[in-house]
């Protein structure tokens, strides 16, 4: 009979336990160095640079990319740039209005929303006219790469 009794199989558990136990300490000490609150700081210029409600680079980057153009309305505690219309020298039969909005802390791509309207001149008045998707992209490109570039230079000083 190679059946074991209860009490027989009762003490092969017991003799198990301190091993299990030893290894659940030994996990327990290990889980307990992963504790430590502050976390080492690797990014001197972090991407998250919120003194004024929204990400500082991109914000400045907004504000750089549209110098050229009258502004509307600047908050940056809401993140929003809104030009007024600005028409071209070259091509006064024409102008553009943008719209920047930050949605969010961080530099990325994702945090960046702009819209733009354009008029045409015709009959002495001014018609709305389509905003080609290369035009908005492009300034999307023009600030995302001007924030980039200044935090770069952030890390460098």
């Amino acid at each position: 009979m190679s059946q074991l009794s209860v009490p027989a199989r009762f003490g092969a558990t017991l003799g198990r336990r301190p091993a299990a136990l030893a290894l659940l300490g030994l996990a327990a000490l290990g889980l307990s160095a992963c504790a430590n609150k502050e976390r080492p700081k690797a990014d001197l210029a972090a991407s998250q640079v919120t003194t004024i409600g929204v990400n500082s680079y991109l914000w400045r980057a907004s504000l750089d990319a549209l110098s050229f153009m009258p502004l509307l309305q600047a908050d940056s505690a809401g993140g929003v740039v809104i030009t007024d219309w600005y028409a071209n020298p070259s091509n006064p039969g024409e102008r553009m209005k943008v719209t920047v909005s930050i949605l969010d802390q961080d530099l990325r791509a994702d945090a960046l929303r702009i819209a733009a309207s354009r008029q045409v001149a015709q009959g002495g008045s001014w018609v709305d006219a389509p905003v080609q998707a290369a035009t908005v992209q492009k300034l999307e490109e023009i600030i995302l790469t001007r924030a980039r570039d200044l935090r770069r230079s952030a890390i460098r000083d």
